[in-house]
């Protein structure tokens, strides 16, 4: 819908950040919830040099002030809540194009 082309999928912290590493990306978005660790220990993770890069995205069930907080303190762009969200994530992915 925001016209994005996925370039790596992970579903735990280790396989995100080896994908965050190897391919080329304007936009990460990342979800809190992974089947091993979270979506906090990817930003942890990440190299400093990755934020300049682009775009961090938190879309999340979870967004709570505090972890908005968290994800804004470890480098993410923005947070978004999938439930009550969904349509202003897809306008700033869009306005990324």
């Amino acid at each position: 819908m925001a016209g994005m082309h996925v370039v790596a999928i992970a579903d735990e912290v280790a396989g995100a950040l080896q994908a965050i590493g190897e391919v080329a990306w304007d936009v990460i978005v990342l979800d809190l919830f992974l089947k091993s660790g979270t979506g906090l220990d990817v930003l942890k993770g990440m190299p400093a040099a990755d934020f300049a890069k682009s775009k961090v995205l938190v879309l999340t069930n979870y967004a709570t002030a505090d972890i908005r907080q968290k994800c804004l303190g470890l480098g993410a762009n923005t947070v978004f809540d999938k439930s009550t969200e969904i349509e202003s994530f897809l306008m700033a992915c869009a306005e990324m194009q």
